[in-house]
């Protein structure tokens, strides 16, 4: 039986963990510009990067940007990129060009329950341990009310 032989003489580079872990890189980086976030933001960028023979991000350009700051953290966290390259044949040296989709989307408002108020009460007993017989009994009792709020 014949192996199969491999369709494409040049491979394209791959980010390690696949599209899953690529994005979940974007998300981990991704800083949302402060005037983004003061003029209330959103939309998406479109970056175009080169990529090395050896796997790392050379070059990148905004294709389509929203501004306020988007588009340079776009362009950083891209620059942080580190790919994987198959073998290829006789070693060339290749430099791949890739398109990519950064969102921008505004974190979304979490409603925080107060709790109420509630009180708690403690109650203490403290006995000394009697060294000697004492004529009276002594027993102290002590309680404490704790309020949160």
């Amino acid at each position: 039986m014949k192996e199969k032989k491999d369709k494409h003489f040049i491979k394209k580079p791959i980010y390690k963990g696949g599209r899953t872990a690529f994005n979940a890189f974007i998300k981990a980086n991704l800083k949302y510009p402060l005037d983004a976030l003061e003029n209330k933001i959103e939309g998406t960028v479109l970056v175009r990067y080169d990529i090395d023979y050896k796997g790392s991000v050379t070059g990148a350009k905004v294709l389509k940007g929203i501004g306020y700051g988007c588009d340079e953290e776009a362009m950083r966290v891209v620059k942080l990129l580190k790919f994987e390259i198959p073998k290829g044949p006789r070693g060339l040296r290749v430099l791949f060009h890739k398109e990519n989709k950064i969102d921008f989307r505004l974190p979304k408002k979490l409603k925080v329950k107060t709790p109420e108020p509630t009180q708690a009460s403690i109650t203490y007993n403290y006995t000394p341990k009697k060294k000697e017989e004492k004529k009276k009994k002594t027993s102290r009792s002590y309680t404490y009310t704790i309020s949160r709020g």
